[in-house]
C-alpha cells in the first residue's frame, strides 16, 4: 500500500541568502511511503494497523521551523526524523520544494527528493 501527504504548506526560512532567512519563504513538503503491512486497515479500520499522518505532518512541520541553509539538509533531518519515530516504515521519500527561489531568471520551485534508503537506515 502507498501512503502519502502531498502539498503540506510552510512558511519557512531556509536558504543560504540573508533575505531568505529574514524574510522567508514558501515551501511545500510531500511525502510517499511503501507501507504493504497498512493492507490490514483497508479491513480492519483501525490507525493501529496503518501510519498515523497526523504524527508524520507533526515531524515534518517540526523540522520546517528549523532553518537551514539548504534544502538537502531539511529534506535530510525529515528523512531521519520519520525513520527513527517510525522503523516499521520500509522506504519513503519526502520532497521539499522552495517557491521561487532566488536565481538569475524565472523559476517556480527549486526541489530536493530524498528517499530513505538513499539516506541511510
Amino acid at each position: 500500500m502507498t501512503i502519502e501527504l502531498e502539498g503540506m504548506k510552510f512558511r519557512a526560512y531556509h536558504g543560504c541568502l540573508e533575505s531568505e532567512r529574514k524574510e522567508g519563504n514558501d515551501f511545500e513538503v510531500d511525502f510517499r511511503a511503501q507501507l504493504p503491512a497498512a493492507v490490514r486497515a483497508a479491513k480492519s479500520d483501525s490507525l493501529d494497523d496503518t501510519l498515523d499522518y497526523g504524527a508524520v505532518y507533526d515531524i515534518i512541520a517540526r523540522e520546517m521551523a528549523i532553518p537551514s541553509n539548504l534544502l538537502e539538509n531539511v529534506a535530510g533531518r525529515i528523512v531521519e526524523a520519520i525513520a527513527k519515530e517510525f522503523p516499521q516504515v520500509g522506504d519513503f521519500s519526502v520532497r521539499v520544494s522552495k517557491a521561487c527561489p532566488p536565481v538569475n531568471g524565472e523559476c517556480r520551485w527549486s526541489r530536493v527528493t530524498l528517499t530513505r534508503q538513499e539516506y541511510g537506515k
